[in-house]
């Protein structure tokens, strides 16, 4: 994800998967889905950008389970783009959901793993 997206509000703007063994997920995928992948350095290790075949578009990330992220669940997450970062987190609270992982920065962004009254898990990005 850049740091200048292009985003409308309530709009899905990522997907991506951590878990423990990235290597042998990341080779599922582009084994399954016909994905290609880049590295995406992360210090001490990389995540990966999960790439179209053709257009070389990054659609996704599958992710470690460590640092920034070792406490977002093991699941596909969708993100959402939301107007106002710091009321999207405060709504979710009133509305009876709970923040799972976060809030965090990337460049001048901000996200967070939230879980909905009925349990089910997505992420918030935005500003």
């Amino acid at each position: 994800m850049t740091n200048t997206p292009q985003y409308r509000p309530g709009q899905p703007c990522w997907h991506d998967l951590t878990i423990p063994n990235a290597e042998e997920v990341r080779d599922f995928y582009k084994a399954v889905i016909g994905w290609k992948s880049s590295d995406q350095s992360m210090g001490d290790y990389s995540d990966f950008n999960m790439l179209e075949p053709d257009s070389g578009e990054c659609v996704a990330g599958v992710c470690h389970a460590r640092g920034a992220n070792a406490d977002i669940p093991p699941q596909w997450l969708t993100y959402f783009w939301v107007a106002d970062f710091k009321h999207a987190i405060d709504a979710c609270a009133k509305q009876g959901g709970a923040v799972v992982a976060g809030p965090k920065t990337m460049g001048d962004m901000s996200y967070a793993v939230i879980r909905d009254p009925a349990g089910a898990v997505c992420g918030v990005i935005g500003r």
